[in-house]
């Protein structure tokens, strides 16, 4: 696990800060895209996750964003395989 500290302002820029990491790092094998989570420096323990996580056809795990509104869908421009992490 690793956990790198960043200055944001609110929520909704850790999650877009987030999403926009993991998925410049999808193309490393170790990176398991649908376990990114955010939280606050003084609350580790309530974590907000990044991506819907579901799992689609073909194993793949829905692309949008967490609490996301409508179907999941399977690409979103950079899809998640869940044995691959990409």
């Amino acid at each position: 696990m690793i956990h790198l500290p960043v200055a944001v302002t609110d929520l909704a820029e850790a999650l877009d800060l987030a999403r926009t990491l993991a998925r410049s790092l999808a193309s490393m094998p170790q990176v398991d895209l649908g376990g990114t989570t955010v939280s606050a420096e003084d609350a580790q323990h309530v974590r907000h996750w990044v991506f819907c996580d579901r799992l689609m056809p073909g194993r793949r795990r829905c692309a949008r964003q967490a609490d996301h509104v409508g179907v999941c869908l399977p690409d979103d421009g950079s899809q998640i395989d869940l044995q691959s992490g990409r």
